[in-house]
């Protein structure tokens, strides 16, 4: 199981993001249990599947408004009614996580009773965070027209632009980079998780 706990940056002075934050990710993903307000500015969530984790840590590093605890492990049973009623080492290690990022270069990381396991998918994250960090507006644009898994011709149409310019921005965004990263980053939290390894290939 994965405890994702996220904390507003400068809360104290910018407005809560909180609302926002719940209602995008319940559009984006079904967790195991949803996702709800912890403390005031804080959110907490439970998942069994490591892509949904790595899509929701995405969103939040392109929001640039959170510090990003994701804990791996068990989860004492039966499961909550809701998430904060939940106990065990996943939310330990989240809780653990969430503190650390506060203080390292990239505003999120991973911790779980495997250390390296959870070094390795942190680093996967960190550098899917920094990509995230310099993808201009044009770059997000040209990404955003091509999420509806369209061709890069159709995306180029809607934007009014060339083929040629569409490729070069995505290109320049590190568009295939980061579905590569976010790929790596899933099967390496999988890893983290004692129940998915446990899962025959």
């Amino acid at each position: 199981m994965y405890v994702m706990t996220l904390d507003q940056r400068r809360s104290r002075s910018e407005p809560d993001a909180v609302p926002e934050l719940l209602t995008a990710f319940a559009a984006l993903v079904e967790p195991v249990r949803a996702f709800e307000r912890t403390a005031g500015d804080e959110v907490q969530g439970l998942l069994d599947d490591p892509e949904q984790v790595t899509e929701l840590t995405a969103y939040a590093l392109r929001d640039g408004r959170w510090w990003i605890g994701i804990g791996a492990g068990v989860v004492d049973g039966p499961l909550p009614e809701t998430t904060r009623a939940g106990r065990g080492a996943a939310y330990v290690h989240a809780r653990e996580a969430v503190e650390r990022a506060k203080a390292e270069p990239q505003p999120v990381c991973v911790r779980a009773d495997e250390r390296q396991s959870a070094d390795d998918a942190e680093a996967a994250l960190w550098l899917l965070s920094s990509l995230l960090a310099r993808r201009t507006d044009a770059g997000w644009e040209a990404v955003d027209a091509m999420a509806s898994g369209g061709t890069q011709r159709a995306a180029a149409a809607d934007l009014k632009i060339t083929a040629q310019a569409i490729s070069g921005r995505l290109a320049v965004a590190g568009w295939t980079e980061e579905r590569r990263g976010r790929t790596l980053a899933a099967h390496l939290l999988a890893a983290c998780d004692p129940e998915q390894k446990a899962i025959p290939s």
